[in-house]
């Protein structure tokens, strides 16, 4: 059985020790592919350095990560653009969106800087990694204004209620992206997932370094570990391994196509 994690930091200097190793245990977990999503400038270069050395394996995404936006994000994206020239090696635009859980200190650059992305996305038709926390509703009143153009993408690290997930999966195109938080002993969501999103809206993502599941929260989080948050899913839609598996693969090959050729 083989299944894909479409969203995991692998470059993060949490695996400079290890990396090789941690690639080997996701293969041998089952992991046919991992989507390494950049947060700034710097994490472009790590990005593409860590999946050109496990080509067909690791596959790259460009993007400037809500909480990393300052005062020169206008500058910061522009050199990213230029990144995105013909023969760049991406496969979505991410991991960006909006996060106002700390601060609202960058409130407005935060929103220029997520539209700014979502105009790429709509122009390169590659799709979009989405973080948000706590800006739902703004996000939601923002896309809204693209909806017909969007090619589509993840909500990452979905963890709302059944009301917020129908609002999503009102975007065309668009899944819900399941990590850890699924396992997690007070998470709602074996109940809230199985009574509104069908299994061929749903993608599955570790976020690794960040949010172990069950069994192995509290340790760093890896790409092997995954398949927890698939056997969980599998046990809240009551079916096989898998079918979970089948679903998530389509899922992902529908949304990501450039990694699949």
């Amino acid at each position: 059985m083989k299944f894909i994690d479409t969203h995991t930091h692998l470059d993060g200097e949490e695996f400079d020790t290890d990396r090789d190793l941690v690639m080997e245990r996701a293969r041998e977990a089952g992991v046919s592919k991992v989507f390494i999503p950049s947060i700034d400038l710097k994490s472009v270069k790590t990005v593409i350095d860590t999946c050109q050395h496990y080509p067909g394996y690791a596959y790259p995404m460009i993007g400037l990560h809500p909480e990393e936006v300052r005062a020169d994000w206008c500058n910061v994206l522009d050199e990213m653009q230029q990144m995105l020239k013909p023969g760049h090696p991406f496969i979505a635009i991410g991991e960006v969106g909006l996060d106002y859980y700390w601060s609202r200190e960058f409130e407005k650059e935060q929103m220029q800087a997520f539209e700014r992305q979502v105009e790429w996305s709509i122009d390169t038709r590659l799709p979009l990694m989405i973080h948000c926390r706590k800006g739902q509703n703004e996000m939601v009143k923002m896309l809204g204004k693209y909806r017909d153009l969007l090619p589509g993408g993840v909500f990452h690290c979905f963890t709302g209620n059944e009301k917020e997930a129908e609002e999503l999966l009102q975007f065309p195109n668009f899944v819900l992206g399941i990590g850890g938080v699924l396992t997690f002993k007070k998470s709602h969501l074996p109940e809230v997932l199985p009574s509104v999103v069908p299994l061929n809206r749903i993608v599955i993502e570790t976020d690794s370094p960040y949010m172990a599941p069950v069994p192995m929260r509290g340790k760093r989080n890896e790409s092997a570990y995954v398949k927890y948050v698939l056997e969980r899913l599998a046990q809240a839609y009551g079916v096989d391994d898998s079918e979970v598996a089948a679903a998530t693969n389509a899922n992902t090959k529908r949304i990501f196509p450039l990694a699949f050729k």
